[in-house]
């Protein structure tokens, strides 16, 4: 007999095979309630497994709430810390069922797992998992089962919620989100987050990013609220009071970067200030003994939009024109006189473009070539090649990279005062081991990741310096199994999520997120298939489909965002062209 069970959907996710989200490190936490649900009294076993695997994702007091549908021998046995898979598309097999014992296989699509502190990965491939049950005093309960837990997707994003940790760019210029999956309550929230902090950032970012709530940083005493007192630290209810000890010695500038990534990490988790932040019970700052606020560390703010006040451009008939709402016109110089440009990149700041322009040389001449120059078009040519992916921008401002010749990835640095430009290559073996072209590559705003597409599969990849003084992308993380067509280009919208566009359906736009956790697709209303290109920035996205430009607002409300075609580009077939 097969029958199948389907929990309330969710959004469109990939989710995780570990234990729930732990590590608060020195932060002392509040006891955890130990009232549960038991289980129905008189419910057929069949209903009982469902019921088990939605108990599950309360990891609360060793998963208490699931343990109740255990015998007392299984329940001492039962290892839940071992792993935690997050299942899609739950099937339930019944293998035996006598009046006394029976047996249930669970078959499901295996989309994630949850590590140690609330890490995610993304994962695809079948799941399969027995269960076996006999009457206990006339209830039914589980006396075989697999160590580990096992969550439906619906039912996971129901019970945690994804918030970011937030680190630092080695130049100390802006944050880098750490996304982590956290099943607390609000009270408890900041607890956990500040525990987190401390306990640093996953494995794959530990050489690219820097924290200051390292090195023997712990928490004195208690969290409570910015007054003082210790009840319902959390959003709204007052502000934040942490007290940090081991800071020593520590300097100024080190800790208002402490700082910025406690307030951070704090604010977009929506718990409010003021942030009263200490260091062995005196201000960690003088200027701030009453606490401190999001607009002091703003400078840091990991939602700022780029290049706002560059505006929108566009490449259009091969020449790079600046858009406005009475049409578009080309910019000054070599960018805006061309007619051979196949692809473009403004800096963050808007003062240098990095373009790969057709050399319309015969085979097996290069084909492209990739300049690099002033806005106003003082450019210089760095390298030539078959072929050359759309050009990104690093956070310094000065170097760009792309990717050669579908394989091979270099990075260019421009010297200020000369012009002058100098092209060295990006370790990148553990992208080619992927197999496959590298079609498009994206480095993030804060320069510590780099999003790409490697036939036709979306990947995240992370910036590492080595000792040399070069770079290397390590770590390649596939982040859209289910897809449901070929990735055709990509851009970061904001720091943790990745915008894709892909071929043969009917949604060509989707926003993943970082750990590849979510798969969220975006509204399709005006879009005319194919759609060939995407920009972004924090708060819109651009696309080309076609027949035109479109842009989608994200603070537009839900029932009213659709795509908009661009006013400057009404009627134009262009490709849009944000700054960063």
């Amino acid at each position: 007999m097969l029958s199948s069970f389907t929990f309330l959907a969710v959004g469109c996710a990939n989710l995780p095979d570990a234990s729930a989200p732990q590590a608060i490190g020195t932060v002392a936490r509040a006891p955890a309630s130990t009232s549960v649900e038991a289980p129905a009294p008189g419910r057929e076993p069949d209903l009982l497994t469902r019921d088990f695997v939605k108990a599950s994702t309360d990891p609360a007091n060793r998963h208490l709430a699931a343990r109740q549908y255990l015998t007392k021998d299984m329940s001492a046995r039962w290892d839940d810390a071992a792993s935690a898979t997050i299942v899609d598309k739950i099937d339930l097999i019944t293998e035996s069922r006598n009046a006394n014992s029976a047996v249930y296989t669970i078959r499901a699509n295996r989309v994630g797992q949850l590590e140690p502190g609330g890490l995610y990965q993304a994962q695809e491939g079948q799941f399969e998992a027995k269960f076996s049950w006999v009457k206990v005093d006339g209830e039914w309960r589980i006396d075989n089962l697999p160590n580990g837990v096992i969550m439906d997707r619906p039912q996971f994003l129901n019970s945690y919620q994804r918030k970011s940790l937030y680190f630092l760019d080695p130049s100390a210029q802006t944050v880098v989100p750490d996304p982590r999956w956290i099943s607390a309550s609000q009270d408890q929230m900041v607890t956990q987050l500040i525990g987190l902090l401390i306990d640093g950032p996953k494995p794959s970012l530990g050489g690219a990013v820097r924290n200051e709530l390292g090195s023997g940083v712990s928490v004195l005493g208690p969290i409570t609220k910015a007054d003082g007192r210790a009840s319902q630290v959390g959003v709204g209810l007052g502000g934040v009071k942490v007290d940090f000890q081991g800071l020593g010695r520590m300097n100024p500038q080190s800790r208002e970067l402490l700082a910025s990534q406690v307030i951070w990490t704090l604010a977009n988790a929506d718990i409010s200030g003021p942030y009263v932040l200490l260091a062995d019970g005196q201000p960690l700052d003088e200027r701030y003994p009453n606490g401190w606020s999001i607009a002091d560390v703003s400078s840091f703010n990991p939602l700022a939009t780029a290049g706002a006040s560059v505006g929108l451009h566009a490449l259009r008939d091969g020449a790079l024109v600046r858009v406005g709402d009475a049409g578009a016109a080309p910019v000054p110089g070599y960018f805006g006189a061309s007619d051979n440009l196949r692809s473009i990149a403004l800096s963050q700041d808007g003062s240098l473009a990095a373009a790969v322009a057709e050399t319309r040389r015969p085979a097996p001449e290069p084909q492209t070539a990739l300049v690099v120059g002033t806005y106003d078009g003082n450019v210089a040519t760095a390298l030539e090649a078959r072929s050359i992916t759309r050009p990104t921008w690093a956070l310094d401002g000065a170097t760009v990279w792309s990717v050669v010749n579908d394989s091979t990835v270099v990075r260019v640095v421009r010297e200020s005062g000369t012009g002058k430009l100098a092209t060295m290559n990006v370790e990148s073996g553990a992208i080619t081991a992927l197999g496959g072209p590298i079609t498009d590559l994206r480095l993030s705003r804060d320069g510590v990741r780099a999003a790409l597409i490697v036939d036709g599969k979306v990947y995240v990849a992370t910036v590492m310096r080595t000792p040399d003084g070069g770079y290397s992308l390590t770590s390649p993380r596939a982040i859209a199994h289910g897809l449901g067509g070929r990735a055709v280009a990509l851009d970061w919208g904001t720091a943790d999520t990745v915008v894709v566009v892909r071929d043969g359906s009917d949604v060509p736009v989707v926003q993943l997120a970082v750990d590849g956790s979510r798969m969220d697709p975006l509204p399709s209303r005006n879009l005319t298939s194919p759609v060939t290109a995407v920009d972004a920035t924090s708060t819109t996205e651009y696309v080309a489909d076609a027949r035109a430009v479109f842009q989608l607002n994200n603070n537009d409300p839900a029932g009213d965002r659709y795509w908009r075609e661009v006013p400057g580009l009404t009627g134009s077939r262009a490709t849009p062209v944000v700054p960063g």
